[in-house]
């Protein structure tokens, strides 16, 4: 039996370590706070991200990292992308060297510009081929209701991208490989970023043909980043890129869609803050990031641009709007 360390117990952990269980991986989650993980231990829930969602018993829980990684063949890092660093410098040397490492977090690190399997290779020493990433539309509450899904799992190790696959296939999660992680990540962390404008659309009152238009524009911003960092355009139109896309840009479960729903109908980012209960949307930091790296690289983002200036800059979603489409006319 495969055994998996799941290192965070968020919403998404917490639904991806279930998953793992389902499809018969031994897993032990862990949890910063000591009487977090003793509820999913002892009472096999997660009272503050997935609270009603009954566990899988066979799921342990600790606090103690070396207590998860004790044994673990595969490492799923389950923490925020501003935080994988630090958390991963604690981590490093409790985790074993052959130790297949698959990250759950989307972002582009703020600083560094860094994607976050490149975060996890540079602080654990990892060789890349030891290094994955997951991502597709994957709303956790869904998945954990288990509502059928896909995604995808990408690797450089083709062996151990299969051997992922496995243990995560469940009657109702649906895994597929592929070996570009490049893809998978910018699509995984740009997608945030467009869901914000997409709730920003929404905040303000606009309609369904305002949010298409966001999203196949995104699409096309997404597409162009991706290719120029060495993306397959194909990967882009799948599960990671398409798929991941039109579920955060759509649903109310999506963070980012909400948070930026708040700030189009005339909310701050602290009172829009307030609203998710405490927890920053990933995009909001990463458009910064995001925006950095589209510079570096001469890609034209105008989508990520707006949403920074509205989150940073003061600006506001009508005079975003406004810009938008004030831009220069040119062919699709």
């Amino acid at each position: 039996m495969v055994k998996a360390a799941v290192l965070g117990s968020g919403s998404w952990g917490t639904a991806f370590a279930k998953v793992l269980a389902d499809a018969g991986t031994e897993v032990t989650m862990w949890a910063r706070r000591e009487e977090l993980a003793r509820s999913i231990a002892e009472d096999h829930e997660n009272p503050d991200y997935l609270p009603g969602v009954p566990l899988p018993h066979g799921i342990r829980a600790t606090h103690d990292a070396a207590v998860a990684l004790n044994g673990a063949c595969t490492v799923v890092l389950a923490v925020p992308s501003q935080s994988l660093r630090e958390n991963l410098v604690e981590w490093a040397p409790l985790i074993g060297d052959d130790v297949t490492l698959l990250s759950l977090a989307k972002g582009i690190e703020t600083g560094t510009l860094m994607r976050m399997t490149q975060v996890v290779c540079q602080v654990t020493g990892a060789d890349p081929s030891r290094v994955g990433t997951l991502s597709g539309p994957n709303l956790a509450k869904e998945i954990a209701a288990e509502q059928p899904t896909a995604t995808v799992i990408a690797c450089p190790d083709s062996n151990r991208a299969i051997a992922l696959q496995a243990a995560c296939a469940t009657k109702y999660f649906r895994p597929y490989t592929n070996s570009d992680v490049i893809g998978c990540e910018i699509g995984g962390a740009c997608k945030n970023v467009i869901a914000l404008a997409c709730g920003m659309a929404a905040g303000v009152g606009f309609g369904t043909n305002s949010v298409a238009s966001i999203i196949t524009r995104g699409l096309a911003e997404v597409t162009r980043l991706g290719v120029a960092l060495g993306a397959n355009p194909s990967t882009l139109a799948g599960l990671a890129g398409v798929g991941d896309l039109v579920a955060t840009c759509s649903s109310p479960l999506s963070r980012n869609r909400t948070f930026g729903e708040n700030l189009g109908a005339g909310g701050t980012l602290e009172s829009a803050q307030e609203a998710a209960h405490g927890q920053v949307a990933e995009g909001v930091k990463s458009c910064t990031s995001i925006r950095a790296l589209a510079e570096a690289y001469d890609v034209e983002m105008p989508l990520t641009d707006a949403v920074h200036r509205v989150c940073h800059e003061g600006l506001s979603v009508q005079g975003a709007v406004h810009g938008l489409l004030g831009r220069r006319h040119k062919p699709e």
